[in-house]
């Protein structure tokens, strides 16, 4: 298994980039946040790798933080997803934003990507929706939505499950509206928690 590689950028393309390791350039498919955050063209460049092997050869695949590749680990072992889909999905959606739509139930935010469907979105959700956990989102973000299993559990709450799906029919998305009906007290009334969410969502314009 090949852990990382470092060496010098030779090239960035839409779907893939180069890099040159003691004289032999890999190529390295990624995902659109991993190739915007690579430096310029002829510098140092650190990526973590995952190998993947099939019948017909052998494709190497690069994601600049630990999360990302977690979370490309992860998909892939989902039925029917394939790591060409699985960096569709990375490139759509970052490591935080791809966990709290999984952990609130959101297909809908999945199918968004290219080359997945309903279906596949509700497969992705079933099988990896009590795998994801509170280590898979970065601080920053779970300081300003709580914790994953926390917006996981509002399908289990009346009134923040009812709340929820106002807020979609009123246009939000659904995982934006889980990220912010969660936190909130499960005591609160199905009308003062869409209250306090549509305030919430006023000030974050």
């Amino acid at each position: 298994m090949i852990y990382s590689i470092s060496g010098l950028l030779r090239q960035v393309a839409p779907t893939y980039c180069v890099v040159e390791a003691c004289g032999v350039g890999y190529q390295c498919s990624a995902s659109t946040h991993t190739l915007s955050s690579l430096p310029g063209r002829g510098q140092e460049v650190t990526l973590l790798t995952h190998l993947w092997v099939k019948e017909d050869g052998m494709e190497l695949f690069g994601f600049s933080t630990e999360q990302e590749r977690r979370c490309f680990r992860m998909l892939i072992g989902v039925s029917g997803v394939g790591p060409r889909v699985a960096l569709a999905i990375l490139s759509d959606s970052a490591p935080d934003r791809l966990m709290l739509s999984i952990a609130a139930g959101d297909a809908k935010a999945l199918t968004r990507a290219q080359g997945v469907g309903a279906k596949l979105a509700q497969r992705i959700i079933l099988e990896l929706r009590d795998k994801v956990s509170d280590e898979d989102i970065s601080m920053p973000f779970s300081d300003e939505i709580g914790t994953i299993s926390t917006v996981a559990e509002t399908i289990h709450n009346t009134a923040k499950s009812e709340a929820i799906s106002a807020l979609v029919a009123l246009g939000y998305g659904q995982t934006d509206a889980a990220a912010v009906i969660a936190p909130m007290e499960d005591s609160l009334a199905v009308d003062e928690l869409i209250r306090r969410a549509l305030k919430s969502f006023t000030r974050g314009k």
